[in-house]
């Protein structure tokens, strides 16, 4: 896999090159590494592991309480995303995807997210974890792309993060937009009251903002089919998204 590739391109500007990027044909991409859905217990610990590392370089004090899987982590409407190395099977990153189908979103436990936003089918991303390995940055494009092809499966309209300072720019740089942009950065009791801004992303526009953008990344997310990411699972049924979402405990409104 080479990202140069996909970010180096020249670009006209303009709407014709925006129509020129939508008809682009899919290709097909092998990576080194491989993304996939935690399935036991030896997986979730391959995964919990990564997370406490990743987390104890920037946070450590917040990261002793990650040593061992939490308890979302086996919950309904959650799933948490691996990311191994094919050449020796060791674990490069993780990722966990929840879903409000069940309950409230993880960060619901600190805020309260606007009406328009928390009556829609929302999938938040936490644990986010990657080790330190020269493909990092690589492994963190993939499972980002990993979960919006999780919210395009599940039928998620929106995907919502809560992102520190500076990985807050890297969601920006991705099309995420502040939920409140007043709120700025707010601490969170439920990550050790660590200052967090709300950014949310709104999946079905994904493809069409980001070709008018003309994101160097465009070509990699959505013209490209990564054989080595594996969600499995069909699409929930209809009915799963019959409205009825879980409402949260009123918490500090955005």
């Amino acid at each position: 896999m080479n990202l140069n590739e996909h970010q180096g391109r020249s670009a006209p500007s303009g709407w014709s090159r925006t129509q020129e990027l939508l008809a682009l044909p899919m290709q097909a991409e092998r990576l080194p590494f491989s993304v996939r859905v935690v399935r036991s217990e030896a997986d979730l610990h391959k995964a919990v592991h990564v997370r406490h590392s990743a987390y104890a370089r920037h946070v450590p004090v917040f990261a002793e309480s990650l040593r061992a899987p939490e308890a979302y982590d086996t919950m309904d409407g959650v799933v948490v995303l691996l990311a191994e190395s094919k050449l020796d099977g060791s674990p490069l990153g993780t990722m966990r995807i929840q879903t409000n189908a069940h309950r409230p979103l993880t960060l619901e436990q600190s805020v309260d997210l606007p009406d328009w936003l928390r009556s829609r089918p929302l999938a938040e991303a936490t644990r986010l974890g990657v080790g330190e390995r020269v493909q990092g940055r690589a492994v963190k494009t993939i499972l980002f792309k990993a979960f919006y092809l999780y919210c395009v499966q599940q039928q998620i309209e929106w995907m919502v993060i809560s992102a520190r300072t500076p990985i807050d720019r890297q969601y920006e740089r991705l099309l995420f937009s502040d939920v409140d942009p007043a709120r700025g950065y707010i601490p969170l009791p439920h990550v050790g009251n660590l200052p967090h801004r709300i950014l949310s992303f709104e999946v079905g526009t994904a493809e069409e903002r980001w070709a008018a953008n003309r994101h160097p990344l465009f070509d990699f997310i959505f013209r490209t089919h990564h054989l080595d990411i594996d969600l499995g699972g069909p699409a929930p049924a209809k009915s799963a998204w019959g409205g009825n979402f879980a409402t949260p405990t009123p918490r500090m409104a955005m």
